[in-house]
């Protein structure tokens, strides 16, 4: 511990206190002295007053502290007193000078003094400004928040002609002069002193001539009866420190930060740095949350691929015959799963465990079953088969019940489906020319000759088809006007495509090539994805997880791909499959479910791994 001064020997160390206005003009100068004045808000070092390098300072408990080499010394001094210290070169040596602090090392002293001043430590804030000799914000700018948030609201508008030098557009003065106008008006009218908020009104406000329709809106709160009826009609929460508080967040997007820091700008900081580690971390498949209460910035954010759907958690085997296709339900209650043995299976979800159960078995489908369409609303399921078939089934899923059997020649190929986002009306083609639109009855309502359909999907406006054809591009076809126009353009045959849930992505298996994504608003090629196994059959891939960050796909060579969208490398190979992954399709309400149907009559569920078994069927393609 450190020993008093009288503790030493006298003949150690001396100190001089000498009165600052007797230091030399050349020790003045070679500190610093008039530094930095062009800026009141850059640090300002010990010295730029005339005050001597030495680390010297009075701290708030009036105790004049003084480091030399690393022993502590001090005396009691008055608070508040001015001290600088002197010493003989032959007794001490030179005085280390005080680091001038860079302009990053400024801004990090500001920003974690406004977060504790927002914690209310504000005499920690005052020590640290004063240790550092940094100021928080400019002194006109914590005048002018004490009289907002005090509602002296002729002294803030005064304060806004010593602001208006420091600002870089003169437009934002009277921006900011509306809102503290609005302010004081409202505050008025809550008040009940209407004369005096008329006078705000009429005198103040119209004067500026700046937003009129807000002014109009304003005059009409003359006619509230009652507080109450006040802050319902405006949204606003009333007279008060929030209310204040809103007030000055919305003043400070209007000052530069040198002169007012933004409104939480370390918690902004940090939720962006938490932010950027979740969007690259590869493996995060849950919600994001702003909050920053909910994760540790002691450590970097890491997801495991053990949190990841890719270990098998069933095996599905009621089919008996190749899986041609499978497909959850829009509410992610429901699995519908098709196969060559002429079934459709519906399968329940358990809401906690995750695992799916045989709800009913829909039968009678002469050809197979390879495409699956739910209703909007998870009522209706549409079945269609191969290419031979002509048939198409609308299945009543709550009750079982076959609403509709359809064929309109016994010469259609029916093998794509695709619901218009009401509900009440659906697409339906092939390969041989077919392209109808019917209701649920199954009535013809449109078509459209000559159209080689291979898949079809319906925007959601309602009126606009998308239609991959045997030309090896995808169109969009518009029912009530008949008109249609090229959208993507592909070398190779599509085998499929899905849509993004927000309409501007397109994901096509495309022949020979693999997995594609286009950028349907932009009409341009995003990404290729490798790895995958894609020859002439029809394989479908699906987005999947939180936000539908991911993509999957099944293939020729037996296993599922995952991709990051936005890697064109997978991040995980699932292996188990024996034969072609036909088709995959991810849970779009639980984002760590998801299933795979091949033609090795099984349909896997995948899941994250089960918490006693480590045994992994997943290969990390992560680099």
């Amino acid at each position: 511990p450190a020993r008093t001064p009288t503790e030493r020997p006298t003949s150690a160390i001396h100190f001089n206190i000498t009165p600052v206005n007797n230091l030399s003009g050349n020790n003045m100068q070679s500190n610093g002295e008039g530094q930095g004045q062009d800026s009141e808000l850059s640090c300002l070092n010990s010295a730029q007053n005339g005050e001597s390098s030495s680390a010297v300072g009075t701290h708030s408990n009036g105790v004049l502290t003084s480091t030399n080499n690393g022993n502590s010394v001090g005396a009691g001094l008055g608070s508040g007193t001015c001290v600088a210290s002197t010493s003989s070169g032959s007794e001490v040596g030179s005085m280390k000078k005080k680091k001038r602090l860079s302009q990053s090392e400024e801004d990090v002293i500001r920003l974690i003094g406004q977060h504790l001043d927002g914690l209310g430590l504000n005499q920690t804030v005052d020590l640290l400004m004063q240790e550092s000799g940094c100021r928080l914000e400019h002194t006109s700018a914590t005048k002018f928040r004490n009289h907002v948030m005090e509602g002296e609201w002729d002294k803030a508008e005064n304060d806004l002609n010593e602001l208006r030098a420091l600002m870089h557009s003169p437009n934002a003065i009277v921006r900011m002069k509306f809102l503290l106008l609005q302010q004081k008006y409202l505050e008025y009218l809550e008040d009940g002193k209407v004369l005096e908020a008329l006078q705000v009104l009429r005198g103040e406000l119209t004067p500026l001539k700046y937003n009129t329709d807000r002014i109009h809106v304003l005059s009409g709160y003359l006619m509230c009866s009652h507080a109450e009826d006040l802050r319902a009609k405006t949204e606003w929460e009333g007279k008060g420190t929030n209310s204040r508080c809103r007030l000055l967040d919305k003043l400070q997007t209007y000052l530069p930060p040198s002169v007012m820091l933004p409104p939480r700008r370390l918690q902004t900081l940090l939720r962006q740095a938490v932010e950027l580690q979740r969007d690259r971390c590869l493996y995060h498949n849950t919600k994001l949350d702003s909050s920053l209460d909910s994760v540790t910035l002691l450590l970097d954010h890491v997801c495991s691929r053990k949190q990841f759907p890719c270990y098998t958690q069933q095996i599905l085997t009621e089919h008996c015959n190749e899986v041609w296709f499978c497909k959850f339900s829009n509410d992610g209650t429901k699995l519908a799963t098709g196969s060559k043995d002429t079934t459709v299976i519906i399968w329940q979800v358990d809401p906690e465990s995750h695992q799916l159960k045989l709800l009913r078995t829909l039968e009678g489908h002469a050809y197979g079953v390879s495409y699956l369409a739910w209703s909007p609303d998870d009522t209706y399921l549409i079945a269609c088969g191969p290419d031979d078939c002509s048939e198409l089934w609308l299945w009543n899923v709550p009750t079982g019940e076959l609403r509709t059997k359809m064929s309109q020649s016994h010469e259609d190929s029916l093998t794509s489906v695709a619901w218009n986002p009401d509900g009440k009306r659906f697409v339906t083609g092939g390969q041989r020319g077919q392209f109808y639109q019917c209701d649920l009855d199954g009535n013809l309502l449109d078509s459209w000759e000559g159209v080689r359909v291979q898949c079809l999907w319906c925007v959601g406006d309602g009126r606009t088809v998308l239609a991959s054809d045997t030309h090896q591009r995808i169109r969009g076809y518009n029912f009530e006007d008949l008109t249609d126009r090229n959208i993507v353009q592909e070398d190779h045959p599509i085998m499929s495509f899905t849509v993004s849930k927000n309409g501007r992505l397109a994901l096509l298996n495309v022949a020979t090539q693999g997995v594609h994504l286009w950028d349907l608003q932009d009409r341009v090629l995003v990404r290729k994805y490798q790895g995958v196994t894609q020859g002439f059959y029809t394989i479908h891939s699906c987005f999947g997880g939180h936000n539908e960050d991911f993509i999957a796909s099944g293939s020729e060579d037996h296993k599922v791909y995952i991709w990051h969208r936005r890697s064109e490398l997978p991040i995980a190979e699932l292996t188990g499959h024996t034969r072609t992954v036909n088709c995959v399709s991810w849970n779009p309400i639980i984002p760590g479910l998801m299933a795979s149907a091949s033609d090795d009559g099984t349909v896997r569920v995948w899941g994250p791994a089960p918490f006693l078994d480590t045994q992994e069927n997943c290969s990390n393609m992560d680099s």
